[in-house]
């Protein structure tokens, strides 16, 4: 079988909404370049555009996961088809997901409407690979009604999540320095709606004053809702189906105003400049005149001062 028989034969999988087939196509595109699975993106190009993207951030240890495994639930009540990339931290030696947070979700193992995958940030500064885009893509062309994306949960540098989601949901705990975190305006402005989970423990409600002094200061039109949420309780008292019902009512009004046409074209556009600078990077990388500004000599000199960075930078400009 031909490569391309192979990746016809990928797609056919993915479109059938074969797990196997998902499983394999996700692997196949974070572990590709560009150039090696440019083909089988754009074959499944056009079954894309269809799934609700969620985006659920905010402090480790604040609850995103047992929040995402309550969103399954709540989702599947009302018989849509869910998949779950949980990201996790790179581990440094395998670069691959460290965590696993689907240890989490096992009650839904053995569903097929919902799919579970724990992917790498794999260094990623704002917590999303471009294989994660990609795999979202995947889902996407299977068919997958909801996609929810739970990001690692390192501060500030989870505002990569708004190039990708469709609504992103924020997740402070109390006890977990949220005052402070969410005095940090980058990330507070990406939140379409704020959850106060573990909303039974102490300063809670401090948390939730504090969250919503701050949205009263911002210049954000409509003000997202606030949200309390116990989600280690029962389903019934953790409050989840109301989240669930602030994002379909979020995603309802998004389309009326016609933001969610503007968040989805400007999440075009962030993709196709980071994939082109990719791969420009990676071209000009494996040109024989450049690949001598990086050696082990080069990289000394510069340490030693006896180079100049900016002239090293100016150098391979012209030998592009």
């Amino acid at each position: 079988m031909n490569q391309n028989q192979e990746i016809q034969k990928l797609v056919d999988g993915v479109l059938k909404r074969n797990i196997r087939f998902i499983a394999k196509a996700i692997s196949f595109v974070e572990n590709l370049r560009y150039e090696n699975k440019k083909d089988f993106l754009q074959t499944i190009f056009s079954y894309t555009g269809n799934a609700k993207i969620i985006g659920i951030t905010g402090s480790p240890g604040a609850g995103k996961s047992t929040i995402t495994d309550k969103l399954i639930k709540a989702f599947r009540n009302n018989n849509k088809s869910v998949a779950v990339l949980a990201i996790d931290p790179s581990s440094p030696f395998t670069k691959g997901a460290l965590l696993g947070d689907r240890i989490r979700m096992q009650n839904h193992t053995t569903d097929p409407s919902v799919y579970l995958r724990s992917m790498a940030s794999r260094g990623a500064l704002g917590g999303l690979s471009q294989a994660t885009k990609d795999a979202i893509k995947v889902l996407d062309a299977a068919g997958f009604d909801v996609i929810i994306v739970e990001t690692v949960g390192v501060g500030q540098s989870e505002i990569d999540i708004v190039k990708v989601a469709d609504c992103v949901v924020l997740v402070f705990a109390p006890g977990f320095g949220d005052e402070i975190q969410a005095m940090k305006a980058g990330v507070m402005e990406i939140a379409d709606i704020y959850v106060v989970n573990k909303a039974d423990r102490d300063f809670s409600q401090k948390l939730f004053r504090e969250i919503s002094n701050i949205i009263n200061l911002s210049l954000k039109q409509p003000k997202p809702p606030i949200l309390k949420t116990i989600a280690t309780e029962s389903f019934e008292q953790s409050n989840i189906e109301n989240l669930k019902d602030e994002i379909l009512r979020f995603l309802s009004n998004a389309k009326t105003s016609n933001n969610f046409d503007k968040k989805r074209k400007l999440s075009v556009e962030y993709e196709l400049v980071e994939t082109l600078t990719s791969v420009l990077i990676n071209k000009i990388m494996l040109k024989k005149n450049i690949k001598e500004f990086f050696d082990d000599k080069s990289i000394d000199k510069i340490y030693k001062k006896e180079l100049n960075p900016y002239e090293v930078i100016d150098k391979i400009m012209e030998a592009i």
